[in-house]
């Protein structure tokens, strides 16, 4: 087997929970199935250090806070964005996604989109009799297909429900549906925008946002009959616009997270020998509520389990951005940290968004040095929103 095939079998081993694994003082890094749902999808976003819970409405609000589709500039919009994978390594290994939102009125909106990971082709073979014997090719995937709605309850607060279906399509084996896996998911999340007001010698609005993303069933894996679990994630974030004047608008904004999955408890054998970690065989909200105490070295380790980013944007009239952002996570649970710079560019109703990572980890990012691309198209008319009614 050659080295591009080792590489995407290995890719397999790792969306089954190596994702955020450092290497190094990891036995206790938390590991989940479909770590794909993880990955920021739409390059503005990722040019801010992959963050996006209390950040201005855009058509990706779906990944990151759908109640932030009840405060959007636009009536509806498609969004399309391409992330390759390993991009080094394979050309065939990447994430797509579609999202659709529409505006319903003053109060309300709904959304859906689609996301598709492929892992690329995969030979299997099989050393039989002296000889190596073709067993097919394969191309294993996961998806998600998720629904929302938005709906504000005051001038300055919305919250939105969103619904998830998962599927987990790794083909490991040659035979039909030996590794396939399925879940639903729930997404509870809540958005704040305050009204421009006075900062100094500028005019300012304030954000607020927080996400309960992907509460749902383990999956199961028909091999085995292996659990794993789903990414449930709480975000939690805040951000500030300040208004220098009409044309020039500059953002700050933070973000923290955290997996709601159970911290990896240590096996020992008979012999009282540690033999590593295993999560423990819990259902998914009894998991969720103990992965706020369950870390063996206490506060300090449930601290570490917290992840955070930074991110800047500075905006020319609507028509140009430019971005950056910083990702930090413990040396102790993943060790992903990295430096990523963007752009945008709004041409009548097409926006196109580019971003670029850089690591600052010893640890190597998959997205290490990989252009990620979005495209959103308004197809909609354009309410004014209370910050362009200042600026006017």
């Amino acid at each position: 087997m050659n080295l591009k095939k080792v590489i995407r079998l290995t890719g397999v081993v790792f969306l089954l929970g190596a994702f955020f694994s450092s290497g190094q003082n990891s036995n206790r890094v938390i590991t989940t199935g479909v770590p794909f749902l993880m990955i920021t999808p739409d390059a503005r976003a990722a040019g801010m250090g992959d963050l996006g819970v209390a950040t201005p409405a855009d058509a990706y609000s779906q990944q990151w806070n759908p109640a932030k589709y009840a405060f959007i500039s636009s009536e509806k919009a498609l969004g399309f964005s391409y992330t390759p994978y390993l991009s080094k390594l394979v050309d065939d290994i990447f994430l797509g996604s579609i999202t659709y939102y529409n505006r319903v009125n003053e109060r309300s909106s709904w959304a859906t989109s689609l996301k598709y990971f492929s892992l690329g082709d995969i030979q299997f073979n099989e050393f039989i009799g002296g000889s190596i014997v073709d067993q097919g090719l394969e191309r294993p995937s996961e998806l998600t297909l998720d629904v929302s709605y938005a709906l504000k309850l005051s001038e300055t607060f919305s919250m939105a429900v969103a619904g998830r279906y998962i599927r987990s399509d790794l083909k490991i084996a040659t035979d039909a549906d030996t590794s396939s896996a399925n879940s639903v998911g729930v997404d509870v999340a809540g958005f704040f925008e305050s009204e421009v007001f006075d900062l100094g010698a500028n005019d300012a609005v304030f954000r607020g946002g927080i996400n309960v993303s992907n509460i749902g069933p383990r999956l199961v894996y028909d091999i085995g009959g292996q659990k794993s679990f789903i990414p449930t994630n709480l975000k939690i974030g805040f951000g500030l616009d300040l208004l220098f004047d009409a044309s020039n608008v500059l953002g700050i904004y933070t973000e923290f997270n955290k997996l709601l999955v159970p911290t990896p408890a240590a096996v020992y054998d008979d012999d009282f020998v540690l033999t590593g970690y295993n999560q423990p065989d819990i259902d998914f909200l009894k998991g969720i509520f103990t992965s706020f105490s369950d870390a063996p070295g206490g506060t300090s380790e449930e601290l570490k389990e917290i992840t955070a980013a930074i991110g800047l944007e500075y905006r020319f009239e609507d028509s140009f951005s430019i971005r950056t952002g910083y990702f930090n996570e413990s040396k102790d649970k993943g060790a992903r940290r990295y430096l990523t710079m963007g752009a945008g560019f709004d041409i009548k109703n097409l926006d196109i968004d580019i971003s670029y990572l850089f690591s600052t980890s010893n640890v190597r990012n998959p997205l290490e040095n990989t252009i990620r691309f979005s495209l959103t198209l308004d197809i909609g008319s354009y309410p004014v929103t209370a910050q362009e009614e200042v600026q006017d």
